[in-house]
């Protein structure tokens, strides 16, 4: 996947409108947009892409959905359906409302390549430098000096997500080949709680 970078910014006009319509009041992500603009650059990222291959979604996106997806503590799914239905979110991305954004493995990918390029800091070193810019930070305070919290916390999401769906895949395939063994050796609540996609459920802190 290249990188071909992003030439505008702006926020398609029926986004806006539809967006300071249904916020009057506006909320924490219109804010972020409006007060930060778009935070992050394509050119930031550039040297974890290839010269060629087919265009990569834009990562100045994808490492504000991670923001967010952090904040809201979703799951990758989760964090997908958002930017496909929150007009909030497609305030921030600058996304046409009729947008149908992207699959939800292009978050885990956009995540391995920040660490396999040893860019895992500049998600927090970009937000740092706007802070401190914007005098949101002052001198002498206490702050992180790196992002090891973030990474970590999206990481342990993920390995929650994965027991969830093997377990949830392992009793799908034995109520099919053995129904009768299973309904003797799991208890009821296990139907209840492995019946939906671990996606559907908001992980505990």
């Amino acid at each position: 996947m290249s990188l071909q970078p992003t030439q505008d910014f702006t926020i398609p006009a029926q986004t806006a409108q539809v967006a300071k319509s249904a916020f009057p009041d506006g909320n924490l992500h219109l804010s972020m947009r409006d007060e930060l603009g778009t935070i992050f650059a394509d050119e930031q990222f550039r040297e974890l892409y290839p010269q060629r291959g087919q265009p990569a979604e834009a990562p100045w996106r994808l490492a504000l959905v991670t923001l967010m997806q952090f904040t809201e503590k979703l799951t990758d799914r989760q964090a997908a359906d958002a930017v496909r239905s929150r007009i909030d979110w497609k305030y921030v991305l600058g996304m046409e409302l009729a947008d149908q954004g992207f699959h939800y493995s292009v978050l885990s990918e956009f995540r391995s390549r920040l660490i396999q390029g040893q860019a895992e800091h500049l998600l927090f070193e970009t937000l740092i430098k706007q802070f401190k810019e914007r005098g949101l930070l002052k001198a002498g305070g206490r702050q992180r000096t790196d992002s090891t919290h973030v990474l970590a916390a999206v990481r342990h999401l993920n390995r929650i997500e994965l027991v969830g769906q093997t377990l949830y895949h392992v009793l799908d395939l034995l109520a099919q080949v053995a129904p009768d063994w299973l309904r003797i050796q799991v208890s009821a609540d296990w139907y209840e709680r492995y019946s939906l996609r671990f996606s559907n459920y908001r992980f505990p802190k």
